[in-house]
């Protein structure tokens, strides 16, 4: 099991590198979320580099998607499931497109995470909002 940040942490690196194409969009996205956001408060900023690198070699594994999907479930509390899912979207939309690949990441996060239908599509609507540019 990981630490609740690095599994969020994990969530973001999924979605960013799910298309092949991490964008600086989405490094500072992720970024600007673990600075700010009140679940990322008492986490070292600097392990923000190691646990992405983590992430990125358990990709390179067989079933390493679902292996690191996996670890994410188990080691995020319930009341974090909503926020993986947000800051999920948040980095999908950050870059101004979602590609089919993020897009299908985020369901495949959806339901691991058993964010309901509903609540998601909320979620989605609210980092759309965020990211629409002027």
């Amino acid at each position: 099991m990981i630490s609740p940040q690095a599994a969020l942490i994990y969530v973001m690196v999924l979605v960013s590198a799910s298309d092949s194409d991490m964008t600086d969009a989405e490094f500072k996205t992720i970024g600007d979320i673990v600075t700010h956001l009140p679940a990322f408060a008492d986490f070292e900023l600097d392990n923000l580099t190691t646990i992405a690198s983590s992430c990125a070699d358990m990709l390179q594994a067989e079933n390493g998607l679902d292996a690191a999907l996996d670890m994410v479930h188990q080691s995020l509390p319930d009341k974090l499931r909503e926020t993986a899912y947000a800051v999920a979207c948040d980095v999908a939309a950050s870059d101004g497109k979602a590609s089919q690949e993020e897009l299908r990441l985020l369901e495949m996060i959806r339901h691991k995470l058993h964010v309901d239908r509903l609540v998601a599509a909320a979620i989605e609507r609210g980092a759309r909002a965020r990211y629409m540019p002027a």
